[in-house]
């Protein structure tokens, strides 16, 4: 299993709406993203369900915002 592939598997959460915007950004954007910003996505998938969805939809600000390389590109699916 190559790493995009372990990666959609990773997408697939308990929550609908956010396995749709993983999906799709998974779809769109994965392939043209750095390895910073892959890593910055692979945290995020860390993050419990409902952390990260918060943090998507703007309910929650990140620290630091050192997601926003890749928030950016979430937000826009």
């Amino acid at each position: 299993m190559n790493h995009q592939a372990r990666m959609r598997w990773r997408c697939r959460r308990g929550m609908l709406e956010l396995d749709i915007v993983l999906q799709r950004f998974i779809d769109n954007h994965y392939e043209q993203l750095d390895e910073h910003q892959l890593e910055l996505f692979e945290m995020l998938l860390s993050l419990s369900d409902h952390d990260l969805w918060n943090i998507i939809i703007g309910n929650t600000k990140e620290p630091n915002n050192q997601f926003q390389p890749v928030l950016k590109l979430l937000q826009e699916n």
